[in-house]
């Protein structure tokens, strides 16, 4: 028998995809949020080595990477909503950890709660819109939710200095908690269980590891998850790295969030791209195309650094950024799709399985680059090089083998 949450219908299309757009957003805020204040907080905190408050987006990818496992299996035997609260509620209590840290490192474990928590809506809400609608209608409320969460970037940074400004680094963590807790009590309000109680699936170490073994079994899902990492891994040393850069390189200061937030339009334009070429020119020339770009937009602007000495001209600067990071959006709304395309019935496990693994090692990438900071572009720009030089490498192979498998 269904559960009576589940024989509701959910509420009115716009109130629907405004909630899922929220929701989608949580993550992207609590990333750019911060970015104004990170040096503040290393002062508050007494960080001695200032390339350690990368950390503090280190960390919050680290535990999305360790929860999206978790999460997308867990969303299939509980439901769809009760996954979301229970991510919801650690959220939270990170937030708290972070809000009364007293030492830099109560702050690290405060991030880490709140990656593990964000992990669950980022898993899940997609199950839960395609739980709804399907077809059009989804495509409907998904661009419109894609859209809130491409406009988060350019505003998240603005309003991380405007909380900041009267209420200090820790009313961002405040605001982060208010801003959940009212998503938490709408979602419960407002939106019916999705996943009906015959649907669900037991909670199984076993079944997990039958659909891991499945997963792992196709070498092209393999080679995307692996293209991705090193993709987002560059992207994690921009994030890391763009306030130094612009604030204390710059010297920016309070205009930072307006350099950020033109940056980050970018991305924004390049799923309009994306959304208009894709049918005609397909997935996989797309992203060799974007990923050589970036790869040669790179290695040219090197030779730029070197002959400013790793500090070139702003303007020369914020050029070759919105080149990059529009290639990188490109990227972003291609690559996840390519390596879920084998997977069929293994799609939720899938997703989450290719989501975690490819945070994970992004950690790392984008760690290693940001440590190698040293007051220059340098360590940015090489690292954008090189790890684009090994993901259009594997993009490569991964579609000449995926060929030969067809042929």
């Amino acid at each position: 028998m269904q559960s009576p949450e589940t024989t509701n219908k959910p509420p009115k299309m716009v109130e629907f995809t405004i909630i899922i757009s929220l929701i989608m957003s949580l993550v992207a805020l609590s990333i750019d949020a911060i970015l104004p204040v990170m040096d503040i907080i290393g002062d508050d905190l007494l960080v001695s080595q200032r390339n350690d408050l990368q950390f503090i987006l280190s960390f919050l990818f680290l535990g999305m990477a360790l929860g999206q496992i978790f999460f997308g299996p867990l969303s299939d035997s509980i439901g769809r909503k009760p996954a979301i609260y229970i991510g919801f509620i650690m959220f939270m209590v990170g937030c708290l950890i972070a809000f009364f840290a007293q030492t830099f490192e109560w702050l690290l474990v405060g991030r880490l709660l709140q990656g593990i928590g964000a992990s669950s809506p980022r898993t899940v809400i997609i199950a839960l819109v395609r739980d709804n609608y399907s077809g059009p209608a989804m495509a409907r409320v998904m661009s419109f939710a894609i859209s809130v969460f491409i406009l988060v970037p350019i505003v998240a940074p603005a309003f991380g200095q405007w909380v900041a400004g009267f209420a200090g680094w820790r009313g961002i963590f405040a605001s982060f908690f208010i801003f959940t807790l009212v998503l938490l009590v709408w979602l419960a309000l407002r939106l019916p269980e999705s996943l009906p109680i015959e649907k669900r699936h037991p909670f199984s170490i076993a079944r997990i590891r039958k659909s891991l073994t499945y997963i792992l079994s196709h070498s092209v899902v393999w080679g995307y998850t692996l293209a991705m990492s090193f993709l987002f891994g560059a992207f994690i040393a921009y994030l890391s790295l763009s306030q130094k850069i612009f604030q204390v390189q710059y010297n920016l200061g309070s205009d930072f969030p307006l350099y950020f937030g033109l940056l980050s339009s970018a991305i924004g334009l390049a799923a309009l791209t994306n959304a208009s070429l894709v049918m005609r020119v397909g997935m996989q020339i797309l992203c060799e195309i974007a990923m050589l770009s970036a790869f040669l937009l790179s290695l040219l602007f090197l030779t730029v650094a070197y002959y400013y000495h790793g500090i070139p001209p702003l303007l020369w600067l914020m050029i070759y950024l919105f080149m990059l990071l529009f290639f990188i959006g490109i990227l972003f709304c291609n690559l996840s799709t390519l390596a879920m395309q084998p997977l069929g019935n293994e799609a939720g496990v899938g997703s989450a399985f290719i989501g975690s693994v490819s945070t994970l090692l992004s950690v790392i990438f984008g760690a290693i680059i940001s440590d190698a900071y040293n007051g220059t572009i340098f360590s940015l720009v090489i690292g954008f090089v090189i790890l684009c030089f090994f993901g259009l490498i594997t993009m490569r192979l991964t579609a000449k083998y995926s060929l030969v498998l067809s042929s």
